[in-house]
């Protein structure tokens, strides 16, 4: 018996009501109804992957898994580059509901396996995505959804509420900053540029959004593209976009990059850091690389996570009140 499990006899309930999961299967149709009446197609893509996620901030759980070929394989933490494979075969525009899964997280906004919305617009801007969002919350939310929606570059956000400019201030300027809303000194001497504004971002910035209303912060950092393309008017910015309600940021979306050169670059930085942090470092997923060389359509795309949409839409306070069970007792 393992010892360090819950025990059964207190721990096999369910964490969500059955109400609340008729609920969540409510709102998981009018999501579906949502995209389908757009002409979206729903697709439906591997969860157990052979290319761990490069992003140094995402912990990708390797899986043994028996009678395979001695290649590690692994549960996806998004449906991105599986999806971004089917954009560029031709499927026009996408979306999909399925659960994915990040360890090294456990609170009360994440548990380790969750329930991610992700789509694909052919063609469109970060504003044409980021008005589509908008729509989305308020047809699943009503007026749970708050005020009318803002929409705020990371420049700006970072000049109101904490006076700093995070393009521009040398990374002393910002150490002051943050110095100065009262985090260790010890923690301040290890953070690199993109920490410290991670920091900031987070623990500062992040829990005071999106109160009244949606919250759209746009413009991030070249630093911080991820996925997606530099704005081709300004290459200090990147355009990148996160959405905030009532404290949690609820989405992460991109106009995509697809250039394979630019983003071999980006995995392979991504790999350093890993390694000088310590990390884990696996192969670079050579399957989405082969596909933006064969050519990715001009797009954007977003990521939202359905249960925290779920937990605004009941006033929840944990995410074990809307999903059947937490991965602790799983």
């Amino acid at each position: 018996m393992d010892r360090s499990a819950p025990n059964p006899e207190l721990a096999w309930r369910p964490g969500a009501s059955p109400e609340r999961l008729r609920q969540r299967a409510a709102l998981l149709a009018a999501t579906r109804s949502f995209f389908t009446a757009r002409g979206l197609v729903e697709v439906d893509t591997p969860q157990l992957v052979r290319h761990a996620v490069s992003d140094v901030h995402l912990h990708s759980a390797e899986v043994n898994w028996p009678g395979a070929t001695g290649e590690p394989r692994y549960l996806l933490t998004s449906p991105e580059y599986a999806m971004k494979r089917l954009l560029a075969a031709g499927s026009g525009d996408i979306f999909q509901l399925g659960h994915v899964f990040r360890g090294a997280e456990r609170g009360p906004f994440h548990n380790s396996e969750f329930m991610l919305l992700e789509w694909y617009r052919c063609g469109w801007s970060l504003a044409q995505l980021m008005a589509e969002v908008d729509e989305l919350l308020r047809v699943l939310l009503g007026s749970a959804a708050g005020g009318t929606a803002r929409f705020c570059s990371y420049q700006q956000i970072f000049a109101d509420v904490l006076g700093c400019n995070p393009i521009t201030d040398t990374d002393q300027a910002l150490a002051d900053c943050a110095r100065a809303q009262g985090f260790d000194e010890g923690l301040l001497r290890k953070c690199s540029r993109d920490e410290l504004l991670d920091l900031l971002m987070s623990h500062r910035i992040g829990p005071r959004l999106g109160l009244a209303g949606p919250v759209f912060v746009h413009h991030y950092p070249a630093s911080q593209a991820a996925l997606a393309r530099l704005d081709s008017e300004d290459q200090r910015v990147a355009l990148r976009f996160e959405l905030y309600r009532n404290g949690m940021e609820l989405a992460n979306g991109f106009e995509e990059l697809a250039d394979a050169e630019e983003q071999e670059a980006r995995f392979r930085a991504d790999q350093q850091t890993r390694a000088a942090r310590g990390l884990t470092v696996t192969p670079i997923d050579e399957y989405l690389l082969a596909a933006l060389r064969a050519g990715l359509p001009p797009c954007a795309g977003v990521a939202l996570g359905f249960d925290r949409v779920f937990m605004l839409a009941c006033k929840a306070r944990r995410i074990e009140e809307v999903i059947a069970f937490p991965s602790e007792n799983a």
